[in-house]
This record gives C-alpha cells, sequence and structure tokens, in this order.
C-alpha cells in the first residue's frame, strides 16, 4: 500500500517512523573471510556523504513542496556538505539554550505543537548511481542522524519518515530505484514532536549531520547479533551466548570462531537453530576478562553458509568478557567495587558542531585515558558508533544514555514545576520515548563498555519513564540501569539502580550515605567546569575510599560548546550564545569544558588528572608509600622515577621497580647520596610513575601519576645587604637613590611612582592595594558583584592618609597608610623597604573590620611596560592554580610569557594565578627586569597583559583592549574558584577571604 506523506506527522504523537527498518546492532559483514580479518571496508556500503543540492526555507509554507519530483528543477540551488548542521553552513542562525524551549517567549504552544511561524526546512537532493558491485540486489539507506524529523523520497516516489535526531534510520530503495542515476531528495524539520524530547544544554542545529550511506546486502545475512560473553561466579569460566535475527534465505549451516588477541583460535562452535532462531554458545575457560584498565578483546568471527554449502557472510564481533552487576548494594566490575572517575561528553567541534570526525573521537579518547579518566557518559543522547568501538578498546566505562530531555516541561527558573510535564504518566508518549530507548539498545547492546543504560536526562520522573527502565532489565541484564530524576519524585524510585544526584555538595552526599542508604552513589555531573573552575574536586574525590557506597562522579563537562564567528573586522573568535543573535539564549553557559572547543587543553585538567589518579604517591625524605586503587592493575608496568629538587634544581634523579597490586600498597626506599641532601634550602622529593612502554593512548615515559614532598634544610634567611644611600626629600616626592638606581615615592600619589635600574624605569602604574579580581563564570553565578562589590570600589580609589619615613644605615623604609569609602574602619598600610643594592621589601598589611563582605583577593598590583613579558617561575604550576584547585600543581621552575596567562576562557575573567610562589622573574627579551621573591611565606602571583578592571568588563576577548603594559599582582590571598556549581554555590569556606580578619603579607622585588 502506497503511503501518502503528511505533513501533520511532525506533531502527531503516534507517527514517529513511517517504513523504517527495525532496529538492530551496529556491525560489519564481509564476503570473505580475508576481509573480515584484515577489517577492511566493506565493499557492501557506498557513501554518500558531500556535496548535496540544497535550499532553505523558514518555514513549511515557504519551501518547495514538490521538490522531490523528477523534474523540478533544482541545479542552481546552492549546495551543503554532509554531514553538516544547516546553521553552520550559512542558512538560518545557530541558538544555544540551556533548559528552556528555544521557542519559548516566540510561541505560547504545548507539547506536542510546534511553531509553524519558524520551523527551518531543508530541502535536500543528491544524485547518484549505483554502484556496480550492489546492483540486482537489495539496497538500503542508513541516516546516522538527522535532526530532528525527515522524510525521504526516491525517484519521486515517498520513501519513508522518522523522528530521533541520534539514532540511525534506515529504509529500503529497492522497488524505487532505476538504472542510471537516482535521484534522493530528504526533507528536514528542525521542529517536530520529537523538539519537546530533545531539549538538552546544547546548540539547537538541524540538519543530516551524520554518515549517509547505501547498503545492500548478501543472500543470507545477519541482520541482527546480540554477543553475551557471561562470567560464573569465580570469574575463570565464561560462556560466550550469541543470538542471531537472520533475513534472506535460508541458511544450511553457521560456524563460529573465537580468536585472542593474537589472532590464535581459542574455541569454535556451531549454530543451532531453535524454533526459526539461530543461536551460538561457547564455553571459554579462565578467558581475559575486559576492564578499563586492561581491555582486552577477542574477536568473533560468524560464518554462514548457504544450502549449496558455500560460504555467503562473516559477521567479526569484537568481544569483551567483563560481569557488572550490584553485590550488597555496590556495583562490581569483575568483583572488584568500581569507581568512576568519569566525565560527561557532548559531541563537539568548534566548526562542524556535533558533526564530529573521527580525529576528533581520537583525540578525545586518548585524551580521557592520558589524564586518567576512565568513564564517560554519553551527555544526552547515543554517541557515533565508532565513539563505543574506541571506548571498548581504549578502556572507556560508558553511561549510554538515550535520546531524551524535556527539562522546560517541568523546570522553570529553577524551580520545580511539573504541572505540564512530559513524558510524565502521559500514555500517549510511551511509544514515541521508548522507540527511542529501543534503537539504543539496538544499536550499542554489543559494546563490552557499556556499563550502564540512562533512562535520559532532566525529565522529572514518572510512568513513562519508569517503564523505559523495565524494558532496559528486560531486554538486558547484564547492565544496571541510571536515571537521576527521580530525585524530584520518589514515587518512581525503582527507575534507577542507583542513587544518582546533580551538584550535590559534599556534605549532602555524606549524609546521603551516612543515612543507611538502598542504593549506590554516583553523580551524574558534578564540579560544573564552567570558565575558570574545578575549585574543591579534592572533597568529591576524598569520599571514594571514605564510603564504598560512593562509586564516583563525572565531571560536567568535557568541551566547551563555542563556535568560531569572526568579528566586525574579520578576525575569528570563540562565541557563545547570543553572538548569532539567538534569542532566547543562555549566553555563555554553553562554555564548562576542561577542555576547550579547539581541543586545547584548559589548565582544569592538571587538577582533574591528579585527582583521578589511580595510584597514589606519597613521599617523604626516605622514601615513597604507593598506594594501588586500580582494580586490576600492578604498578610494575609503570616506571617508578624520584628526583630530588633544591630550590627548584634537580640534584639527582633514579628510577625502582615498584611492585604494587591492585588495591594495595607498597612502601618503597630512595638511594640518595647524603651529600645531595646537606646544603640549607628548599627541597623538593617528586615521584612519578611512567610508561614503560608506548600504548594506544601514551608514549614510553608518559607521567601517569606522581607525588610530591617539600621540605626545609636550615633556616631561610635573607642576605645582608649593606651599602650607603642618598635620600633626597622634595617638596612631592622623595627619592632614594643608589649607585646606579633610583627609587621613588610620591606623596600626592601616595606610592611608589619610580623603580629606575640604569636608566631603565619599570614602574608604568604605581602599586596600589587590590581586593578586586576579574569575576570568573563561578562568581557572577554567586553574584559576587552583589555580595562583595564594595571591594571593587575599593580597589578603584583610596585616600593615602599618612606617610611615614624611617631612615637606617642599610636601609630607608618609606609607608603609606590608606583608609576606603566603604568602612572608616579597615586600613591597609603598605611598607617600602629600600636597600642598597635596589632591592625593595614590600610589606602590606590589611586591618580587617565587621559587617563586610568576603574579599575576592587581597594583594598589590602594578604595571611595567609591555617589554617585560618573559616569566621565569619557582611556584606551583606549570599551569594556573588557586588555593582550592592546587593539587595537581608540581613545585618547580618553569617558564612562560605573559600572555599564556590569559588562559582560554571564552569569557575573559580572572586567569594565570599560580599558588606556592618562591620567586617569579619577568623581564624582557635581553633578560632584564625584576625577580619578585617571597620573604617569608610563598606568594600568589599573576602577570597578565591586562588589569582586573579590563577583564571585567569585557565579554568576549576581543573587546580587550591592545596590550600595552604587564599587570602584575602579588596577592596574600585569593579567594578560591570554586565549582560545586555555577548558580549560586559559594566557594568552600575555608578558601575564602573574611574582611574581619587582620592579614599581612611581604615580598621582595629585585633587579635582574
Amino acid at each position: 500500500m502506497t503511503i501518502a506523506p503528511k505533513l501533520d506527522w511532525l506533531t502527531d504523537l503516534n507517527v514517529f517512523s513511517v517504513n523504517r527498518l527495525q532496529a538492530h546492532s551496529e556491525h560489519l559483514y564481509y564476503e570473505k573471510m580475508e576481509e573480515a580479518q584484515s577489517a577492511a571496508p566493506m565493499k557492501m556500503r557506498h557513501d554518500l556523504n558531500g556535496n548535496w543540492k540544497f535550499f532553505y526555507s523558514i518555514n513549511p509554507d515557504h519551501r518547495p513542496v514538490r521538490f522531490y519530483e523528477n523534474g523540478y528543477p533544482c541545479s542552481s540551488w546552492g549546495d551543503i556538505s554532509v554531514p553538516g548542521h544547516i546553521q553552520l553552513q550559512g542558512y538560518g542562525q545557530p541558538q544555544y539554550v540551556n533548559t528552556m524551549y528555544p521557542w519559548d517567549g516566540h510561541n505560547d504552544i504545548r507539547p506536542p505543537e510546534i511553531p509553524t511561524d519558524h520551523n527551518p526546512v531543508g530541502s535536500y537532493v543528491k544524485f547518484f548511481n549505483v554502484p556496480t558491485n550492489i546492483e540486482n540486489k537489495p539496497v538500503y539507506i542508513s541516516f546516522q542522524g538527522v535532526e530532528s524529523a525527515f522524510y525521504v523520497w526516491l525517484n519521486g516516489e515517498f520513501v519513508g519518515y522518522s523522528e530521533d535526531s541520534f539514532t540511525p534510520a534506515e529504509f529500503e530503495l529497492t522497488p524505487y530505484l532505476v538504472e542510471g542515476e537516482n535521484k534522493l531528495a530528504v526533507e528536514v524539520y528542525q521542529r517536530s514532536t520529537g523538539s519537546w524530547l530533545e531539549d538538552q544544554d546544547f546548540w539547537r542545529f538541524s540538519g543530516i549531520f551524520r554518515d549517509v550511506y547505501l547498503y545492500t546486502v548478501p543472500e543470507i545475512h545477519v541482520s541482527d547479533v546480540f554477543v553475551r560473553p557471561e562470567l560464573d561466579s569465580t570469574f575463570t569460566k565464561g560462556m560466550l551466548n550469541v543470538d542471531l535475527r537472520l533475513q534472506g534465505a535460508n541458511a544450511s549451516n553457521i560456524t563460529a570462531e573465537l580468536v585472542d588477541r593474537q589472532g590464535c583460535l581459542v574455541a569454535a562452535s556451531k549454530g543451532e537453530k531453535v524454533n526459526g532462531n539461530w543461536s551460538i554458545s561457547m564455553p571459554i575457560d579462565n578467558p581475559e576478562l575486559w576492564s578499563a584498565e586492561k581491555p582486552y578483546l577477542y574477536k568473533l568471527y560468524i560464518q554462514l553458509y548457504n544450502e549449496s554449502g558455500s560460504l555467503v557472510e562473516v559477521v567479526p564481533q569484537k568481544v569483551g568478557f567483563r560481569r557488572f552487576e550490584l553485590v550488597n548494594k555496590i556495583m562490581h566490575l569483575n568483583g572488584e567495587r568500581i569507581v568512576f572517575k568519569g566525565v560527561n561528553r557532548h559531541e563537539f567541534n568548534p566548526r562542524t558542531g556535533r558533526a564530529i570526525t573521527k580525529e576528533d573521537m581520537l583525540w578525545d579518547i586518548k585524551t580521557l585515558k592520558r589524564h586518567n579518566i576512565n568513564a564517560v557518559r554519553t551527555s544526552h543522547y547515543p554517541n557515533q558508533s565508532y565513539w563505543y568501538e574506541l571506548c571498548d578498546e581504549y578502556g572507556v566505562y560508558v553511561i549510554d544514555e538515550m535520546n531524551l530531555e524535556t527539562h522546560g516541561s517541568w523546570q522553570k527558573m529553577g524551580a520545580v514545576e511539573p504541572s505540564w510535564n512530559i513524558p510524565g504518566n502521559k500514555p500517549e508518549w510511551e511509544a514515541i520515548v521508548m522507540d527511542r530507548a529501543i534503537s539504543m539498545v539496538e544499536r550499542d547492546k554489543n559494546h563490552p563498555s557499556i556499563l550502564i543504560w540512562s533512562c535520559g536526562n532532566e525529565s522529572y520522573a514518572g510512568e513513562v519513564i519508569l517503564n523505559v527502565s523495565k524494558y532496559f532489565k528486560k531486554a538486558d541484564p547484564s547492565r544496571l540501569v541510571h536515571y537521576e530524576g527521580v530525585f524530584h519524585n520518589r514515587d518512581y524510585n525503582d527507575t534507577s539502580d542507583m542513587e544518582s544526584r546533580m551538584y550535590a555538595k559534599p556534605v549532602d552526599i555524606e549524609k546521603y550515605l551516612n543515612g543507611n542508604p538502598e542504593k549506590p552513589y554516583i553523580s551524574c555531573e558534578y564540579m560544573h567546569a564552567m570558565g575558570n573552575s574545578l575549585g574543591g574536586m579534592y572533597k568529591y574525590t576524598d569520599l571514594e575510599q571514605k564510603y564504598p557506597l560512593y562509586q564516583g562522579g563525572f565531571i560536567w563537562d568535557y568541551i566547551d560548546q563555542s563556535i568560531y564567528k569572526k568579528d566586525r573586522y574579520g578576525n575569528e573568535f570563540l562565541a557563545y550564545g547570543g553572538d548569532f543573535g539567538d534569542r532566547p539564549t543562555d549566553y555563555g553557559f554553553c562554555t564548562n569544558g576542561i577542555v576547550y572547543a579547539n581541543r586545547e587543553l584548559s589548565p582544569k585538567m592538571q587538577e582533574v588528572k591528579f585527582l583521578y589518579q589511580d595510584f597514589k604517591l606519597v613521599p617523604d625524605q626516605t622514601g615513597v608509600t604507593i598506594k594501588n586503587e586500580s582494580l586490576f592493575s600492578n604498578t610494575a608496568d609503570y616506571e617508578l622515577e624520584y628526583v630530588l629538587f633544591r630550590e627548584g634544581e634537580e640534584l639527582y634523579r633514579n628510577t625502582l621497580l615498584a611492585m604494587v597490586g591492585p588495591q594495595s600498597e607498597g612502601r618503597f626506599e630512595f638511594g640518595i647520596p647524603a651529600e645531595f641532601k646537606a646544603e640549607t634550602g628548599e627541597y623538593c622529593l617528586q615521584t612519578s610513575l611512567v610508561l614503560k612502554e608506548s600504548t594506544l593512548w601514551g608514549e614510553e615515559g608518559y607521567e601517569i601519576a606522581f607525588g610530591q614532598f617539600v621540605y626545609q634544610v636550615g633556616t631561610k634567611e635573607l642576605a645582608q645587604v649593606f651599602g650607603n644611600l642618598r635620600v633626597v626629600y622634595g617638596d612631592v616626592n622623595i627619592g632614594i637613590h643608589g649607585r646606579d638606581f633610583t627609587v621613588m615615592f610620591s606623596k600626592g600619589a601616595g606610592s611608589l611612582v619610580s623603580l629606575n635600574y640604569s636608566g631603565k624605569e619599570m614602574i608604568s602604574l604605581p602599586p596600589a592595594p587590590l581586593f578586586w579580581r576579574a569575576s570568573t563564570d563561578n562568581d557572577r553565578g554567586y553574584s559576587q558583584g552583589f555580595h562583595s562589590g564594595p571591594w571593587y570600589a575599593a580597589s578603584l580609589a583610596r585616600k593615602c592618609v599618612n606617610i611615614e619615613v624611617e631612615e637606617k644605615e642599610s636601609y630607608v623604609s618609606v609607608g603609606f597608610t590608606y583608609k576606603f569609602s566603604i568602612s572608616h574602619d579597615i586600613e591597609v598600610k603598605t611598607i617600602y623597604t629600600v636597600y642598597s643594592d635596589g632591592s625593595v621589601k614590600v610589606k602590606s598589611g590589611f586591618k580587617g573590620a565587621e559587617h563586610l563582605p568576603q574579599l575576592p583577593i587581597f594583594a598589590v598590583s602594578f604595571k611595567v611596560p609591555a617589554d617585560y613579558d618573559q616569566l621565569e617561575w619557582y611556584a606551583m604550576g606549570p599551569e594556573e592554580n588557586y588555593s582550592d584547585r592546587a593539587m595537581g600543581a608540581k613545585l618547580g621552575i618553569f617558564k612562560n610569557q605573559v600572555t599564556n596567562n590569559l588562559s582560554g576562557y571564552v569569557m575573559p575573567q580572572e586567569s594565570g594565578n599560580r599558588t606556592g610562589v618562591r620567586r617569579v622573574s619577568v623581564t624582557n627579551l635581553e633578560g632584564q627586569g625584576i625577580r619578585i621573591s617571597s620573604v617569608t611565606e610563598p606568594l600568589q602571583c599573576n602577570f597578565s597583559p591586562y588589569t582586573a578592571f579590563e577583564l571585567e568588563n569585557a565579554q568576549h576577548v576581543y573587546e580587550l583592549p591592545p596590550v600595552h603594559y604587564t599587570v602584575v599582582t602579588v596577592a596574600g590571598k585569593q579567594m578560591g574558584v570554586g565549582g560545586d556549581d555555577s548558580w549560586g554555590a559559594p566557594v568552600h569556606d575555608e578558601h575564602l577571604i573574611k574582611a574581619n580578619q587582620d592579614m599581612e603579607f611581604e615580598f621582595l622585588i629585585q633587579r635582574v
């Protein structure tokens, strides 16, 4: 029966697929064993990616209705690239929204209605000839991802219709093919019923954004394979069960061979046909087990023979033996308690959006492995199939999440209000939701990396999602089921096998874990890594060994979703929501990655890598204790290096063979000769585990874990300086002169105004007390500008109320006392002590007061000429760090340039700080400049091309002025950056600066 396509399918809950083929496993197949063994490109597939003819319409009324007809002229249309998003190829506009629906404020509609005035339509046309090798055979077409609904025609005949943007839609083309050129027409709609189910926190695009290909099948074909490797309770006996669904002619025989990693035969079996269904079983003794630490994969070759005994098809299928289960309320993998050291990952590329490449995915999987990230949640939709293959091969645990989010239907402005929530308990929504669950399971079920099915994201709770959970458990008992939304409605608690929460604070997690919980706990989202964030992450990872039922979490998120755009002068920048004129929008809320959109690592990754280490190295002066928290790995697979530094300079380096088994610890003594440890100074022992041999993801010598121990031998003393100084008391200025330098203070400016060494002036703007830092995204979310705004004003203006001068034989001190309009009770006194060698000691003291808000920073800031832009640090680094994000920093000597300290956060904000600063030199290219050193306690320092105020007032990097200065900020304290969330969570108390305390710090400025 011929079906006529209808436009009202877009709003019909009962129509989400027409003529679409049954969902099935994603697997390869070949006609010859040699091809299967070599993993050659499939000859029975034909790629349709590339340029297609394209016409864009703003809504259905403006579309070329009969464009699919053979005679319809489309040669004058533009081209569009497939795969790709319409909105990133010159048509329409990208729009970023988080929780609200993209039509909020434009259209007064409720599900399943959709906007009629703005529903962009993409009319695609592709001409092709059937390849010779698939002529006279059944021909099918596979669309791996189309957003959000589409109709298909071939040679003027209607083929089918589908919704669900993130799982394949396939149709048979055989009846509609003609000899020679064929015209394929696809009509893609941005809005459909499915759009109500795809309210994820991402850019709203549309189009054919994943691969499209033709394929054929042999006369007998495995249309679906379900591989079920099972283990007994001892994990030494395996049983491989395989269920097959065939199409085509009858098979006379099916055989299967299982080979190991070296290609050696492990087991062989023949298929059995029972009640018309084929299955294979083979016992395996002592199978190698799959885990993220040791991702061992076997290869199964399924061979189909026709009734004449000829081989007609070979299906190669990778197999991983692993057992994932709840034991005493704790999730176990292969008998061991698992901890997810995870991240949420959107598929994203700053030029192509969610149409990412295999190269992007390879970079991502290697980055996860190199930084100790062992798990990923496919937020919030099934990813490209290749991603799961990489997770199988490289070893990453996966929560596979179905394409469901209805956030805007139940949470408004942060408040839970589910009066019109979907799918809820609405039976009319069950079929369209269940279709998405089935499509995901059928495609992905054979991947050992997938441990957990997820019922979607932030869709509240109800019978429909509960039934999805029941389906998962029935279809695949080997995996657990996840859903966070029941946190908001405990009537449906059975939906999830685990307690899953978003952005729960550590204290709330501990409260749950101490309350006799019924389920293990994970944070499916935590550490909102927006901009300069991830402070306090250690408070979460500290729970891993404290509570058996705490089983980790998934950072939000992996990669910034920012898109390249050009400013009005033609310069590229990374844009966020609103930059494309998109309204409504959630602006910069799409930039939460520990990786920048251009796939460069952000400084936050330094902390992630350290806190996610499986191997904890705890050195002291004589040796190191290694705590191996891995489940299956021995540290003997790595080389233990230890290095002794004195004042940042390497003294001694050696290696040890350290064998510590999983879930145990060991102690290893150093062999450092005594002569290397006798001299007075600060020592640092750094220990590292590095790869003995190169792997898929890391080269030989790559460091996977480290620990350090810092200690002092003797006492730190400033060298005595003797010599004469000449002091000139002018009417306005106090000049202190040495042999080849001048230090000048202005009574009018109330500060140091000149630091001139050998005719070179170092001070471009006099030092002043600083209480404000450029607001981070988390600061903005906390409304720090509102709460602590007085300190912004205090940083801009002060009144010098007293000047004191003290002359001694070997130094001269000039002190300035400042008052501030925000309170008569606070006071800052800055004393400059000038020595005869030209060095200047700066001591800044703060007298606190009650009834004032927290301080972002207490510092002294000044400007030097921009030519002084070369930095050499002896500090915690090498990446930026803060008091609550410094666990992963190493004490050492490292170099960078001032511009490097402007981290790649898309919205300008505080960045580039280093804690534990012992000394730092800022010089020009000739090596001349100044060095700033701590006197008693280590400092926090920042060298930036911009002031805190210039950064504060820029919404984009291109708004920042040309660079004229290096801005030097030396701080006694700076508050942490926080990261529990970015919409109100405060920085933890111990990383705040209270205004009622007295503070003091000092540093030394010396010429270089």
